[in-house]
């Protein structure tokens, strides 16, 4: 067999592999391009908080604790945030975890039964079990941990849609980039557009997660940026009408055993509040 440095095509290869490699750590070196900052001050992000559990839950204490009909697991806290029970993982994204562990490293105090929330699983293994226990004490503590903190848990949702153009950007591909970054950017220089897309992404997720499509199709705040192509203002009413196209487009691609044309109103109804701020 002849030694590599015989072999002009094993030759090239090397070298492209090296060029490959110095380049990357040329890149590395680069300036990176800021990511843009969320316009909003404590009060708005807490004023945007109350809008979002008002959407969620109605508004009430009761509803920041509850099991929807026909799902395996609890939505908690004003943005309705997602926790499995035991040996329950569906497609969607469990963030209630990562809700309690922020608002643990503000220093806010955890009753007893979310001591360890990282490594545990919903102590309420249906929903039956979940609706028998609304009167418990754990319960009642659980809701008042979550009346307490709604300002964290706003804060947290506004981080959370810090740290979503960066993943929307590694889902999309590379000739997209900049024009997503401009209606990302378009929405987050106004309060009403700062609403929207806090709303948005904990409502319906970033729309990286491959295992939340449906013929695969998205519906998080990837696609409805997708679908936005103007410049300027009018921004929150162009975001409002891409939205309900998206949430169009999942409904029909649903499995018809979801039905989810049942719910179809009241989103694009949500939706159709970003225009007005």
């Amino acid at each position: 067999m002849l030694m590599d440095k015989h072999h002009p095509s094993r030759t090239r290869s090397r070298w492209s592999v090296r060029l490959s490699f110095l380049a990357a750590i040329l890149c590395s070196f680069l300036p990176i391009r800021a990511l843009p900052a969320i316009g909003l001050s404590d009060a708005e992000a807490l004023r945007t908080g109350k809008k979002i559990w008002q959407n969620e839950c109605n508004g009430t204490v009761a509803g920041l604790t509850s099991w929807n009909a026909g799902e395996d697991f609890a939505s908690l806290g004003i943005g309705h945030f997602i926790w499995y029970p035991k040996g329950k993982r569906g497609p969607f994204e469990e963030s209630f975890p990562k809700l309690v562990s922020f608002i643990s490293g503000r220093g806010a105090k955890l009753p007893k039964l979310l001591l360890g929330v990282g490594e545990l699983p919903c102590p309420w293994n249906s929903r039956a079990e979940f609706l028998r226990a609304q009167q418990t004490s754990e319960m009642k503590q659980l809701r008042q941990f979550l009346v307490d903190t709604v300002d964290l848990q706003a804060e947290f949702l506004v981080k959370r849609l810090e740290n979503a153009l960066p993943k929307m950007l590694n889902e999309a591909p590379a000739a997209e980039h900049e024009d997503i970054r401009k209606q990302f950017e378009r929405m987050t220089g106004t309060p009403e557009g700062c609403y929207a897309l806090v709303d948005y992404v904990n409502f319906k997720g970033e729309g990286v997660l491959h295992t939340e499509r449906y013929r695969d199709q998205g519906w998080g705040l990837l696609q409805v940026l997708e679908g936005m192509h103007g410049s300027g203002a009018g921004a929150a009413g162009e975001f409002s009408r891409s939205a309900a196209t998206v949430l169009a487009r999942r409904v029909q691609n649903a499995p018809p055993e979801r039905k989810e044309s049942r719910w179809l109103s009241g989103w694009l109804n949500r939706v159709s509040g970003y225009s007005r701020g």
